[in-house]
């Protein structure tokens, strides 16, 4: 089954959108380089989710891009994601684009299932 990560056709409220989700799954923070290489990633986890965003930690001693992906453990697709504040090893970020409310869904159903 193939999910979007496009915008919804119907816009969620605001507080459907921001509604957090705790996910305690390991990811990684994938770095766009030049000619929009991939080549360097570290490792994350991801504690929290909404449409909106997410809540990792990262390594206090690494130097994180203003401007990434994400990819959860489990899951191919790379969300587009902008570091909105970090604080030591907690990192605080939006995605570029609400994503899909299905693809959140399979994200948490991922989850409970392991």
């Amino acid at each position: 089954m193939a999910f979007q990560m496009n915008l919804d056709t119907i816009h969620p409220e605001p507080e459907q959108a921001y509604r957090e989700f705790a996910l305690d799954r390991p990811g990684k923070v994938i770095f766009v380089g030049h000619h929009l290489s991939t080549a360097t990633q570290i490792r994350c986890l991801i504690r929290s989710i909404t449409l909106a965003g997410a809540t990792i930690e990262v390594n206090p001693g690494i130097e994180m891009p203003n401007h990434f992906f994400l990819e959860i453990l489990g899951i191919h697709d790379e969300i587009g994601a902008t570091l909105v504040k970090r604080e030591g090893e907690i990192a605080t970020i939006s995605f570029n684009m609400l994503i899909n409310a299905e693809f959140l869904h399979h994200v948490l159903r991922l989850n409970f299932e392991t």
